[in-house]
Formats: structure tokens, C-alpha cells, sequence
């Protein structure tokens, strides 16, 4: 049995063709969807599209998703993220807005082993962003392993019974993590709009009978994503900083 991973594909379709074609290579049984499918990029419609035809195993909402889909307001929004967002609402057909509207909060519990969310297992908008909070969410977790998006930087943490570590991740193509005793949180990074300082689109896989999670990198011609992203009128900070991985 194999997963495959993808969260925060935020509209890049250029983004998420190469993953899903790098993830044909790999090999994978089911797909699980962290959230975020729209915003920011310029063809939600395309990769909404692309996702339902995977028939995700699961499939969470996230904030952008909430709001491009009218559920929410677009509260803590910044003015560039909710330009996007309107600009997405108006975008999508019906059928779409509804698919996303629809879509349930995490977490998710896939297996006996997994658990997704978006922000965290105790609150889906919350920001991952420093030990304290990782403690927290693995605190919450009610699996050996949670895979979280929102922040679309990969990182993992771990806790044992001898104590709470970063495990750290670099930079390869392809970088193997097994999971051992204890709880993991895990985030596979971002599709379409990573923010580690690496353009490359990134996903996950993850074999729960041998306990293994790999995460990869896959360029894709970012090139592309920013001409669309410019020529839809959305803000063109939103296609620099996908050059930039930011």
C-alpha cells in the first residue's frame, strides 16, 4: 500500500501535471489531499478538475478553499491573498465552487496509522511554524502519523517517550524517513507554491506496512505558471515569488 501526498497545490496546474507524472513513476495505490487545490495560481478550475478525477482516498478543505468557495470571509487575509481569492470565486464554474465548498475539515483518520489535516489536528487554520506548536498539534494527533499543510514548507517532527525532535530534511531529490516508535508530523511542502527557497514542486508518498515516508522534489516549468498567472490579472508578486520558492 502506497500514498500519495499532495497539499497546497494552490491553483498550479503546470505544478501539479509534473507531480502527478513523476508520481506515475513512483507507483501509488490512493491519494490524499491536504487542502488548498485553489488561490493564488490561475487555473483552479483545471486542477480542481484534475484532482476529482483522482478519486482522492481523502480530501480536506483548506482556508483558501474555504473562502474562494464563498463558505468563508476572507478574515487575516492579506490584500494580495484576497484579490486572489475573489478573483478565484469569480473563476470557478458551480460545479467546482460547490466540489470545494463541500470538501470536510480535518482531521481526517485514513487508517490505523494516519491522520490528515490542514493547519493542525486541533485547529485548521493554525499555522505550524515553531516547536511549541508542533508539541501542540502531536499532542492532538491521534495517530502515529500526521500529515499537516499550510505553512508548504516539508519538515517532520517527532515525539517519543524520551523526548520531541526536528528531523531534519534536505534539500535531494528524493529523501527517505522511517517512521519508527513514537508520534510523527510530518508536511510533504507544497505542489504548487513552496516557500522553503526551493521552486521545485514537492509531494509525498507514504507505505504504511513498512513505515516508510518519501518525499520529492520534481521542477516544472515555473516559467509557465507565471505567464498565466500575469495574464489572468492577478497580482504579479504572485508569479515572482514562484521563481523564488517564497
Amino acid at each position: 500500500m502506497r500514498y500519495l501526498i499532495l497539499s497546497d497545490i494552490h491553483a498550479n496546474f503546470d505544478a501539479l501535471q509534473v507531480v502527478l507524472q513523476e508520481a506515475e513513476h513512483v507507483g501509488y495505490d490512493h491519494v490524499l489531499v491536504l487542502g488548498d487545490l485553489v488561490g493564488y495560481g490561475a487555473q483552479p478550475n483545471e486542477v480542481v478538475e484534475r484532482i476529482r478525477a483522482l478519486h482522492p482516498l481523502a480530501i480536506i478543505r483548506g482556508n483558501h478553499d474555504k473562502v474562494a468557495s464563498g463558505l468563508e470571509e476572507a478574515e487575516g487575509f492579506n490584500p494580495i491573498a484576497q484579490e486572489a481569492a475573489e478573483w478565484t470565486y469569480r473563476a470557478l464554474t458551480p460545479e467546482n465552487r460547490t466540489y470545494l465548498f463541500t470538501r470536510p475539515a480535518g482531521p481526517i483518520f485514513v487508517d490505523a496509522e494516519t491522520e490528515i489535516c490542514h493547519g493542525s489536528p486541533g485547529d485548521e487554520d493554525a499555522y505550524i511554524t515553531s516547536d511549541l506548536a508542533a508539541l501542540r498539534a502531536l499532542k492532538q494527533s491521534e495517530r502515529s502519523v500526521c500529515f499537516y499543510g499550510h505553512t508548504h514548507i516539508p519538515v517532520a517532527f517527532r515525539l517519543t517517550d524520551t523526548g520531541f525532535d526536528l528531523v531534519a530534511l534536505g534539500p535531494e531529490a528524493e529523501e527517505r524517513l522511517t517512521i519508527e516508535q513514537g508520534q510523527y508530523l510530518i508536511n510533504p511542502g507544497s505542489v504548487g507554491q513552496p516557500r522553503d527557497g526551493d521552486p521545485r514542486a514537492a509531494f509525498a508518498t507514504f507505505e504504511p506496512d513498512l513505515r516508510v515516508v518519501t518525499l520529492y522534489r520534481a521542477p516544472y516549468p515555473v516559467e509557465l505558471a507565471q505567464e498565466k498567472i500575469i495574464e489572468a490579472g492577478l497580482p504579479q508578486i504572485l508569479a515572482r515569488r514562484l521563481a523564488l520558492g517564497r
